[in-house]
């Protein structure tokens, strides 16, 4: 089997995919403008071979590489990345290179907001209301159907990045003196946490593996400069489930990864919100397997060679992310070293944070676990704790 896995270096984290590909005898060839040899040694030694390119936003560039790797290894099998930046590329590259998966029209419903509030709605689940914005006239007009405040945010993006709360005239005013010159969509603004529906799905459609995340406000994490707590969900709740396999199947997700996301109300009603084909960011994936006692690394592999799937993981443990920042007004009151000294025992991973992560995770960033939620989340607030 021949794998192209572009960008396999970042994050970190991905190269795990290619090593556990590489043990099952799949054959990894990889695409990216880093360096061979700045290439950290285990990926470079799991790498069948490595192609590199000046500049990934160079299409031709990727379509050459992969037409050497067709030449020299034969029909290519998966062109993957597991990134949201790169899922256009793929698609298009999919298509030159005739490669199952997500082709360029399949990339609308799983890009564009707007989209994917209509599959979202045809499973018959709850939207927040919302539609393309057209100039500043059209937003007033949304104003007066939902009142402010109102949620504004590209149509295509990631993340909370470019995203923006708009209380009022004033605000909305500014916010048109800076847009950028591309298509947002505006939303009713939903007040409650994020509950995730991540898992993985094989070409049959079945679900192997699953587990949900709790976020507090990504939005209110970058404009207010916080550090962030988020904690698995040993149980998933049922209404949860219940309304993320129906959104999996509507997307009709097959062998990849998935991560949905919902508000949840304090009314407890599931709301929406978008869909990303790909596994959640940061280190969730190394809390999938700190929280379970398993590589999903390992099941993904399997899952591509069409392995039989095992029986579904247990969530073991409870398991937390916690990110904080520096350079804050109030510092924290705890180093590095005295939480190490005090809550070591539950410390799965640490480290800093890369800094195109830093606004949303933290420049600084743990992963912990425990099987007592409460003991878990007085680690979390030990870490983050700040001087008044």
């Amino acid at each position: 089997m021949n794998y192209v896995f572009i960008s396999p270096h970042f994050p970190e984290n991905f190269k795990y995919f290619v090593t556990s590909l590489r043990n099952q005898g799949v054959n990894v060839l990889g695409i990216a403008s880093e360096g061979y040899d700045d290439l950290d040694p285990e990926l470079r030694d799991s790498l069948t071979e490595y192609f590199r390119v000046d500049d990934m936003e160079e299409y031709d560039q990727l379509l050459k590489a992969c037409g050497y790797f067709t030449f020299k290894y034969g029909k290519i099998d998966y062109i993957e990345s597991m990134n949201e930046y790169w899922l256009e590329k793929e698609a298009h590259l999919r298509s030159d290179f005739n490669v199952d998966g997500l082709r360029v029209e399949d990339l609308p419903q799983i890009k564009k907001k707007s989209e994917m509030k209509k599959v979202f709605e045809r499973a018959n689940i709850p939207v927040a209301r919302g539609e393309l914005v057209k100039d500043i006239n059209s937003v007033k007009r949304f104003v007066e159907e939902v009142g402010y405040p109102i949620c504004i945010k590209p149509d295509i993006g990631v993340g909370a990045a470019d995203t923006h709360r708009i209380d009022n005239d004033e605000e909305l005013e500014e916010f048109f003196s800076y847009k950028q010159p591309i298509e947002y969509i505006m939303e009713e603004f939903i007040v409650g946490d994020i509950h995730t529906f991540d898992g993985l799905v094989d070409k049959e459609g079945n679900v192997l593996f699953l587990n949900s995340f709790v976020y507090g406000g990504v939005m209110e994490t970058i404009r207010d400069t916080l550090d962030n707590i988020y904690h698995n969900q040993v149980e998933i709740p049922e209404d949860l489930k219940k309304v993320g396999l129906r959104a999996v199947k509507e997307f009709d997700i097959r062998n990849r990864f998935f991560h949905l996301e919902f508000f949840k109300t304090k009314e407890n009603e599931l709301i929406a919100l978008e869909v990303n084909i790909r596994p959640p960011g940061g280190w969730s994936l190394d809390m999938f397997n700190f929280a379970s006692d398993i590589s999903v690394f390992d099941m993904y592999s399997k899952m591509i060679l069409g392995e039989e799937p095992s029986e579904m993981p247990e969530i073991k443990y409870h398991c937390a992310f916690v990110g904080v920042k520096f350079g804050l007004e109030n510092e924290l009151k705890h180093s590095l070293d005295e939480s190490l000294n005090k809550y070591g025992y539950m410390v799965a991973k640490h480290g800093p944070m890369p800094d195109i992560f830093s606004a949303v995770m933290g420049n600084y960033s743990y992963v912990i676990r425990s099987r007592d939620f409460d003991e878990l989340m007085e680690a979390a607030h030990y870490i983050t704790a700040r001087a008044k």
